[in-house]
């Protein structure tokens, strides 16, 4: 699989990564460890967590895999600070207090002493931006931090902490951020893609097949197995499988067809050539699912296709 640099910066990461949200929730250890050693196989590197995956079990469930298959050190591995869980809660504190114990967590949970890349899992109005940029500097000059980034945060925000850590004596910058992107969810191209094209940041893609929807799997009803059969998984579905999004789907299956490969190979190869994507995050329940889509390595898309999908998903009301 091919690399590519984040943004301006030195860190190489796989153009197709690995989220792991559903490790410890859909995927048992045993799946999980047959997962990364498909990602690794394929030639997968950066791998993706968060404090907050899985009630608080994600970190964990990760860095036991890691040990089993004895692969930290072939892997990019993320996680993110900001959001946890604290007595059963889901909290959001960006004190310095507060990220440093999370960092501290995490690199136990993970058992390893360093992370490739901190990111900031929201905002927090409550705590000064210097103060969380602080801890984020003593992350970094410790040596536990390679690289930071940010998560979720519009392109304003995402502005905003780059030029204030780029003005500190000690910043370290940012050069990443990650957001939710896909051919139904092109947001980011207001805000968040020239903000990153401006300031050399590499944007890492989340829910890349929009949940599973640019797959096609739901064109014609809704498996019994799958997240939209579930009421709990409503509100983060339905927005995907509106009449909109039923014709992106449409033109989607239609260039599959054409060009003879999977809808989910053609919707990551239009994503991973967006301007500043440096990779797409995708997740997985089982390894056949991961092989799968690391297939999509070998999608071109001719210009006249990228076009036609580019038109057909357009937002209204701006040019993509």
């Amino acid at each position: 699989m091919q690399v590519r640099r984040v943004g301006h910066s030195g860190l190489e990461v796989s153009r197709i990564g690995l989220g792991t949200m559903g490790f410890g929730v859909s995927s048992d250890e045993t799946a999980s460890i047959d997962i990364v050693r498909a990602f690794l196989d394929g030639g997968g590197t950066l791998v993706d967590t968060a404090p907050v995956y899985a009630e608080g079990r994600g970190e964990a469930m990760l860095g036991s895999v890691l040990a089993t298959l004895g692969v930290r050190d072939d892997v990019v591995l993320a996680s993110k600070c900001v959001v946890g869980v604290r007595d059963g809660r889901v909290v959001q504190d960006a004190s310095r207090g507060m990220l440093l114990r999370q960092l501290d967590a995490s690199l136990e949970a993970l058992g390893t002493d360093h992370l490739d890349l901190w990111q900031l899992h929201g905002w927090d109005d409550r705590t000064p931006l210097e103060e969380t940029l602080s801890a984020l500097e003593i992350a970094v000059t410790s040596g536990r931090v390679r690289y930071v980034g940010t998560c979720n945060l519009p392109g304003w925000l995402t502005a905003l902490t780059q030029a204030t850590s780029l003005a500190r004596p000690a910043g370290t910058g940012f050069v990443s951020a990650q957001v939710q992107y896909s051919m139904l969810e092109r947001s980011p191209e207001a805000e968040v893609v020239p903000a990153t094209e401006h300031l050399g940041l590499g944007l890492l893609a989340w829910s890349p097949l929009a949940r599973g929807v640019l797959t096609g799997k739901y064109r014609h009803g809704t498996p019994a197995d799958s997240r939209a059969a579930n009421p709990a998984w409503a509100a983060y579905m339905d927005p995907f499988l509106d009449a909109e999004s039923t014709a992106v789907v449409d033109a989607l299956l239609r260039a599959a067809d054409g060009l003879e490969v999977a809808p989910a190979h053609v919707a990551l190869a239009w994503l991973r050539d967006r301007p500043t994507v440096a990779s797409a995050l995708v997740g997985v329940r089982t390894p056949e699912q991961m092989t799968a889509l690391l297939a999509s390595e070998d999608v071109t898309l001719p210009p006249e296709i990228i076009e036609a999908l580019d038109d057909v998903s357009s937002p209204d009301g701006w040019e993509s």
